[in-house]
């Protein structure tokens, strides 16, 4: 889903992609207690030590940018800064949590019944060497959330931050402003005639937005 991005925004600087465990070319596990958020974090610091990382600007787009902000609360110090893409922070209240825990475990469902025919039509979800049972896994234990912890960790955050959203991704405008309010100094972009994946939407525009805050803050 990088692939419009990794030219622009690597001729000056390594750029690091992966595939979160459960899609693209990543493992699959059978066993459900494996799929996490804590797992996705430690395998986000373990991708950055086989790669020799010690610390970098850390993002991702939708639950990749959710996952951001669990890896800044996680490991504070191994993030430069963060670059949060059509994202949200998760949930203050839990009826708005159970909501979202619920649509989870409909594509889930889906995802089990269907097989890869039940993926949306977003064009960031790409046909990629998937496991549907791992992507079901994935939903119910890496997209379901269970607190508010990384909500409530916003206005502590003091790296530089990004936040980018397509003008017609409705969804998540709300959460952006939201993240624009309460992380201290966030840099907030609105992507014109972009949905949820602006990146892919228009990555000329994108492009030149990440480059611009990078070669600023970075």
């Amino acid at each position: 889903m990088w692939t419009p991005n990794l030219a622009a925004l690597a001729d000056a600087r390594r750029v690091i992609t992966w595939d979160v465990r459960g899609h693209g070319r990543s493992g699959s596990p059978a066993d459900p207690t494996l799929y996490s958020e804590d797992a996705s974090v430690a395998d986000m610091a373990a991708v950055l030590d086989a790669c020799g990382v010690e610390r970098a600007a850390v993002g991702g787009l939708s639950l990749g940018g959710y996952l951001s902000l669990a890896f800044h609360l996680a490991h504070p110090a191994r993030v430069a800064a963060l670059l949060l893409f059509d994202t949200g922070p998760g949930f203050k209240q839990d009826r708005a949590r159970e909501r979202w825990n619920a649509y989870a475990g409909g594509r889930a469902d889906a995802l089990e019944r269907d097989g890869l025919a039940a993926l949306s039509a977003g064009v960031e979800v790409g046909p990629g060497p998937h496991d549907p049972t791992g992507l079901a896994l994935a939903a119910r234990g890496i997209l379901t959330q269970r607190d508010s912890r990384v909500l409530d960790s916003l206005p502590s955050i003091r790296v530089p931050t990004l936040i980018v959203v397509g003008e017609h991704d409705e969804p998540f405008l709300a959460a952006t402003d939201y993240m624009a309010a309460k992380i201290p100094g966030a840099v907030k972009a609105i992507i014109r005639n972009a949905g949820h994946a602006a990146n892919i939407d228009q990555p000329g525009a994108f492009n030149a937005v990440v480059r611009e805050f990078l070669e600023r803050f970075y």
